[in-house]
């Protein structure tokens, strides 16, 4: 295959995440789900913002890869939620998208940096920290719009995981619309 035609093949990959509904929402109720894509976009934009409030040196441009790729091997194996993870095997899921992201990588001339993009990650690195945090803040916050747009109320589990925020400025923000939440839920006597 020409180096045109793994590119081709790669763009489809990442078209197809424009595509993929986010399983999550859909298993609660949630009728016209975002996408995956729009997920992305939505990660990406808050952590632009967050990486603005950070006085630490940065690198934008390898945070916004990351976040721009951290769900990419959802093309193939579709967003399966984490429920369905946490019933596999540690390690599973890490393997199972790594593979997903070389085979959508293909022999592509990309494939190096992009795969030490995704890779990075979990590499404790302070742009992956962001990046964690801004994925957190994007669930966080479709799930309290989905609430309040749709009275959807079957939402209530993503509110109560034990993720532990990163920069003070996502924690506050989280305590925010937890706050939010809890004063449009009392108003409505729930």
């Amino acid at each position: 295959m020409t180096q045109t035609n793994e590119l081709i093949e790669l763009f489809i990959h990442g078209n197809q995440l424009k595509r993929t509904p986010r399983t999550g929402w859909l298993q609660r109720g949630v009728s016209q789900p975002e996408t995956v894509a729009a997920h992305t976009c939505g990660v990406a934009f808050i952590a632009l913002v967050l990486s603005e409030l950070v006085e630490a040196p940065i690198d934008r441009g390898r945070l916004l890869a990351m976040a721009i790729l951290h769900d990419l091997p959802e093309g193939l194996t579709s967003d399966i939620p984490a429920p369905a993870w946490r019933r596999l095997p540690a390690g599973a899921k890490y393997g199972v998208e790594r593979q997903a992201m070389l085979d959508i990588l293909g022999q592509t001339g990309v494939r190096a940096p992009l795969m030490a993009y995704w890779e990075g990650l979990d590499d404790g690195s302070l742009e992956a920290a962001i990046m964690h945090d801004a994925d957190k803040l994007d669930l966080y916050l479709q799930a309290f719009l989905y609430e309040q747009q749709t009275g959807n109320r079957w939402l209530e589990e993503f509110w109560h995981d034990d993720y532990q925020f990163h920069l003070d400025a996502a924690q506050a923000v989280y305590d925010e619309l937890a706050a939010r939440r809890a004063s449009a839920n009392q108003g409505e006597g729930l």
